[in-house]
């Protein structure tokens, strides 16, 4: 169900400090929390004595402390001490391999000898000191698979955000799909047209007619990167405004999900209004709009595999169909993760 040898976001680098902090990646119950070196440790969180979640402990030093009878766990999860005699050696719990990078926390679920760091697809957007980021992190009630659908699949966007980020123009764009190794590009082109409620807004409350543009960038298990914006019609991309969004999906369960945003910018660089804007813009657009629809896609589906429906595939469909046929190649062992590309390394 899940790619192993493969990196996830765990977490913003924000939300772990000192305190234990709980999540649920790929049905696996994970504590993380920060030693006194600032590192994250990243463990299995659950007591191998009596299965209490370690969460709920206490960190001491560079360790952590078992709630329900005290055993206490290094940062490599073994036994250093019990209160109660010799702390057993087979007293082990799995530590996982963590890597900070772009302000996130990754991890590892595979064969530690395999964690490459240059795995990580590049969101170094996110660390840009030119760039302004607005972040969060939403919890899905859906697939993460269904989420790459629906991300991979922007068409929707006419039709499900119509009074936000939506135009009829949307629905009508040049789509054009390229794969290079695991990476794939789901690009779309609307020229011409009226922007984008929000996104006339962005622009000055332009009013004219534009060139919007919404490429998405994927890699597995679903790290996306969308660029997006508007410019006058028929004049360059950088005459223009534009984002570059992150998307990343890492399964919580079977059917539900965390979902990592972020927003960058180059414009309106000291607008903290502006924050606020793309903060309500997005809230609106997923909150209030796609995580219903998916919610709602999930509850019909119950407990069926996506293709065991036999879904009706149009051609818009490709990036989504081929980011499913990737994961589904890498889960079965058919193929491994490539290493990431980016736009320049096709030039």
């Amino acid at each position: 169900m899940y790619i192993e040898d493969a990196w996830y976001v765990a977490a913003w680098g924000r939300e772990i400090d000192r305190q234990p902090f709980a999540r649920r990646i790929c049905d696996v119950p994970i504590v993380l929390y920060r030693t006194s070196d600032g590192a994250i440790s990243a463990l299995h969180d659950q007591c191998p004595h009596r299965f209490a979640p370690l969460h709920l402990g206490v960190v001491e030093g560079d360790r952590i402390q078992c709630p329900y009878h005290g055993l206490v766990f290094a940062a490599d999860g073994q036994c250093v001490h019990s209160p109660h005699g010799h702390a057993p050696s087979a007293a082990r719990i799995r530590a996982f391999r963590v890597v900070e990078r772009y302000s996130l926390v990754w991890i590892w679920f595979g064969d530690p000898d395999k964690a490459e760091v240059e795995l990580i697809p590049d969101f170094s957007c996110l660390v840009d000191p030119d760039l302004r980021t607005v972040s969060g992190v939403f919890t899905v009630g859906a697939h993460y698979e269904l989420v790459t659908d629906n991300l991979m699949d922007l068409s929707h966007v006419a039709f499900l955000h119509k009074n936000g980020i939506g135009s009829d123009a949307i629905a009508t764009g040049k789509h054009r799909v390229q794969q290079h190794g695991t990476t794939i590009f789901s690009d779309r082109w609307c020229a011409d047209a009226p922007a984008p409620p929000v996104w006339d807004a962005l622009f000055g409350d332009y009013g004219r007619n534009v060139d919007h543009w919404l490429d998405m960038r994927w890699d597995p298990p679903a790290n996306m990167l969308l660029d997006v914006g508007v410019t006058p019609t028929g004049q360059p991309r950088d005459e223009g405004i534009s984002t570059l969004g992150l998307d990343i999906l890492t399964p919580e369960t079977a059917t539900t999900t965390h979902y990592f945003w972020a927003m960058t910018r180059d414009f309106g660089q000291q607008d903290a209004q502006l924050d606020e804007m793309i903060a309500g813009a997005t809230e609106q657009a997923f909150q209030q709009e796609d995580l219903p629809m998916l919610e709602a896609v999930q509850k019909q589906m119950g407990s069926r595999a996506f293709d065991a429906m036999k879904p009706l595939l149009l051609p818009f469909d490709e990036g989504a169909v081929r980011a499913r046929r990737v994961v589904a190649a890498v889960v079965e062992g058919r193929r491994s993760i490539e290493r990431p590309l980016t736009k320049k390394d096709l030039r």
